[in-house]
């Protein structure tokens, strides 16, 4: 499945995972009365509804619509807390089989009579659908329409096929390998409903699964295969949902409605959980000051924890000012991380992230920004950095570019976000003491529109993840990657993203992927700022079995067909 942003936020990974499938637990029963009803909060409003998009590829488009889709978004796979891989019984009958090995050749059997929520069954035009959206091939979909979110899957899918005892093959173009092979594939949106709604021939005419993926993209898909249907629905704003009678995982809903409901920002979430209106909330911005408000009611509860969720700066490669490589090593370096962390996150410990794919905790983590003296906030060396690309300073100290012109940037961030708008402040004070001058973009709803159309120099925003790695480099860094928003473009890392998925060895795979990292440090495009610690709340009398996962991109949404009345449901 393809990565997503948190508000903004959407993806990457901590490390790598052993392929192990682990059993749930939960509700045997079914649990619950089927006359309770759930009000759950995503703390970010989303424009549009297709997660294989640039524009719907954000986590709070991924929460709103998660009770619908398979587990993990689609993917029918996802991580439980310890970080180990977990396939969805309502889909499959079990994990992945490597048939082959050239060409990579992989197939996964449906289980039986496996049905979409509105009776149709599961059938092999539901994969392709899913692989023509996100293969970046003209010849699958007129590209300007579908802008997949990531192409690195399915670009390199030569079929998909089915078996007679009903498993669905994946075959992959010759010379393709990965070592996540097993993390690959999916079954997203309904092909069928797509010619209910007149787009018929989208597997032949490009111009059609275009249109489609536009269809899907404005209008909520009416039927999914996960352990809720959706009855209502308005974009940005919320999802009602009821059971799906369809549904035949090994758990069962236990809530006879079930809201997604936009409520933007901490302190709006807190309010109304203290006012008993929502259930709870895994918000993308975290203050423990308002967390701490509800500690006045006993039913209220709140986890901090750490995810595989990382902030990071970006910089728009396009924008006349830094297109000279010397004001992007000037920038990160003035940026002080330490100072950023301590005043946002007071008194929590933040390791530091030298790494665009891995953390401390990972075998494979290596630190690039470090050494290069990213993050360090020494103005000085900033300045010297400067200097010798020809920058001066003018008799009031500010700083003129090679050309005498003073400097002057923007910086884009949500304005919904105290640790975004602070951050983006101190970034201010930071360019300040060098003479340089930022000019601060606070938005609103539209922030996503605009960091995906560019109008920026420079901007804030995050990634959420999981344990796997391999699609990362080509979302973040591929030349033709739609979520590469600051328009990266480099040859050699193009071939190292080939090379990340040209191997069944995870070492080896990894080895090219930090090698993708020392490169995008050295051309100083995209700075990780720290692994953002993370929370969820909730009313224990209103919701149980809310589980702290930090491995998944949903976090505790991640097994909601396991979520059960409160302790007085």
């Amino acid at each position: 499945m393809a990565l997503t942003r948190r508000a903004l936020g959407g993806l990457t990974i901590g490390g790598s995972s052993a392929v192990m499938l682990a059993a749930c637990g939960g509700n045997d029963d079914g649990g619950g009365a089927q006359n309770d009803e759930l009000v759950w909060a995503v703390s970010w409003p989303w424009e549009a509804w297709n997660q294989t998009t640039a524009l719907g590829n954000t986590s709070s488009c991924n929460e709103a619509t998660a009770p619908m889709f398979a587990v993990g978004g689609g993917a029918g796979y996802d991580f439980d807390p310890e970080g180990k891989v977990f396939y969805d019984n309502n889909l499959f009958s079990g994990p992945p089989e490597l048939v082959a090995e050239e060409p990579l050749t992989v197939k996964v059997l449906l289980k039986e009579d496996v049905k979409w929520s509105d009776g149709k069954p599961v059938r092999l035009e539901d994969f392709i659908f899913y692989w023509h959206s996100l293969s970046g091939l003209p010849e699958h979909a007129n590209q300007e329409k579908a802008t997949p979110t990531s192409t690195d899957w399915g670009s390199n899918v030569e079929s998909i096929t089915q078996d007679a005892d009903g498993s669905i093959v994946f075959t992959y173009k010759a010379g393709y390998s990965t070592a996540e092979w097993a993390f690959l594939g999916g079954v997203y949106l309904p092909s069928h409903v797509a010619e209910e709604n007149g787009f018929t021939g989208w597997d032949t005419d490009p111009e059609v699964m275009g249109d489609a993926i536009l269809f899907f993209n404005n209008d909520l898909s009416p039927v999914g295969l996960g352990p809720y249907k959706p009855v209502d629905s308005k974009l940005g704003e919320y999802v009602i949902y009821e059971p799906n009678e369809h549904y035949q995982g090994d758990k069962k809903p236990a809530f006879k409605k079930l809201t997604m409901k936009m409520v933007d920002g901490l302190e709006a979430i807190v309010t109304e959980m203290r006012q008993g209106t929502i259930a709870g909330s895994a918000p993308s911005d975290f203050d423990v000051e308002i967390l701490a408000q509800l500690d006045e009611n006993p039913d209220l509860k709140y986890e901090t924890y750490a995810g595989a969720t990382w902030s990071h700066i970006d910089i728009n490669m396009n924008a006349e000012p830094f297109k000279d490589l010397a004001l992007r090593k000037a920038f990160f370096t003035i940026i002080n991380i330490a100072d950023i962390t301590e005043k946002m996150f007071q008194g929590i410990p933040i390791p530091w992230k030298g790494n665009h794919f891995f953390t401390e905790e990972s075998p494979y983590y290596a630190d690039y920004t470090g050494p290069a003296g990213y993050g360090s906030g020494d103005a000085e060396a900033a300045r010297t950095i400067l200097t010798a690309g020809g920058y001066t300073w003018d008799a009031d100290g500010k700083l003129l570019n090679p050309a005498g012109e003073i400097v002057k940037t923007d910086f884009l961030f949500s304005a919904d976000n105290v640790v975004r708008k602070d951050t983006a402040s101190l970034l201010q004070a930071y360019a300040a003491e060098i003479g340089w001058e930022i000019t601060l973009n606070g938005r609103g709803d539209d922030l996503f529109s605009k960091i995906e159309a560019g109008e920026w120099d420079s901007c804030i925003f995050a990634w959420v993840g999981n344990p796997q790695f391999t699609t990362s480099p080509e979302q973040f860094f591929g030349s033709e990657s739609s979520s590469n928003y600051g328009k990266f473009n480099d040859p050699a890392v193009d071939e190292l993203i080939t090379q990340v998925n040209g191997t069944l060895e995870m070492d080896e795979a990894a080895e090219y992927a930090n090698q993708i990292s020392k490169a995008v440090v050295d051309a100083a495009y995209t700075l990780p700022l720290y692994s953002s610690p993370l929370s969820h709340a909730y009313n224990t009398t209103m919701v149980g079995n809310i589980q702290t996962n930090g491995q998944a991109q949903l976090g505790p949404i991640y097994n909601v067909v396991e979520w059960t009345p409160g302790e007085e449901g």
